[in-house]
């Protein structure tokens, strides 16, 4: 399956790029055999259309939904197990943490752990016209160019970021997610209360649960470069504990062990994507 990947990114309009990480197509022919695949949760919110096949989520071991065609998929804290019934062919925006709220109204905690059909976050003669538009496009060039022109239209002018979440949020990606909370805000009760709802609201998951997103992505990527010989040395750099609370956390966000990742068939999409950003 590795070798029929085709996973590629592209760089948002300057306008976009404080907000817009990339823009990303995924294409990978039809299996054989399905293959449910793990993907890992990244801090990242994508705004994602299905061109080719549909697409399973499992919701439990042998249950599951049929991804929307147009969708929004908000924070994850757990992976996703998705297979593919047929020829994968996706479009989609990957946006910063804080860059999706800049886009809509109401709380980005709602999407969370969740795909949301795209009429319900933007209405259906929006969400319409913008699907038909993505799926009749020729290029990714066209695709790109139509999905901009829509969020720059929708882009607001008065920041919705306030500033503690800011600040915070700024903190957390400066040092790969490994400053406590409490030293941020220097173990203030009442900030951090406030901190918590404005930040569910407006990243999509607490402080807490990104920060520990944002420290196993420095881990996985030196795991999957190769940077380090053995896990004490990954844990070490990534400033965790130990090696067990590395390998505790790792589990929690990819269903797997570190020494089983690089072998498991069912993480090579998510392998793929952390190489390539």
């Amino acid at each position: 399956m590795e070798d029929n990947l085709k996973y590629e990114t592209f760089q948002p309009h300057p306008d976009l790029a404080s907000l817009v990480k990339c823009h990303w197509t995924l294409e990978v022919p039809a299996p054989d055999e399905p293959q449910k695949q793990r993907i890992v949760p990244d801090g990242c919110i994508e705004l994602f259309f299905l061109l080719g096949d549909d697409v399973k989520r499992y919701t439990s071991e042998d249950k599951f939904i049929i991804q929307p065609r147009a969708m929004v998929i908000g924070q994850i804290t757990e992976p996703f197990v998705i297979e593919p019934t047929g020829h994968v062919k996706s479009f989609a925006v990957r946006f910063y943490p804080f860059g999706f709220a800049n886009f809509v109204q109401g709380s980005i905690n709602d999407l969370a752990n969740r795909e949301t059909p795209l009429h319900l976050i933007f209405g259906e003669r929006l969400s319409n016209e913008l699907q038909q538009k993505i799926v009749q496009a020729a290029t990714t060039e066209n695709r790109i160019q139509i999905i901009e022109e829509f969020l720059l239209a929708r882009l607001k002018d008065t920041a919705t970021i306030d500033h503690i979440v800011k600040t915070t949020l700024d903190t957390i990606l400066s040092t790969n997610g490994t400053t406590p909370i409490n030293t941020i805000l220097k173990n203030t009760l009442s900030k951090r209360r406030q901190l918590e709802r404005n930040f569910r609201k407006q990243i999509g998951m607490s402080p807490k649960q990104l920060g520990k997103v944002i420290r196993l992505q420095t881990a996985l990527k030196m795991l999957l470069q190769q940077r380090a010989e053995d896990l004490t040395s990954i844990a070490y750099e990534s400033e965790y504990y130990d090696q067990a609370h590395f390998i505790r956390d790792f589990k929690e966000f990819t269903g797997t062990t570190p020494t089983a990742f690089l072998d498991d068939k069912n993480m090579l999409l998510s392998a793929l994507i952390y190489k390539k950003g």
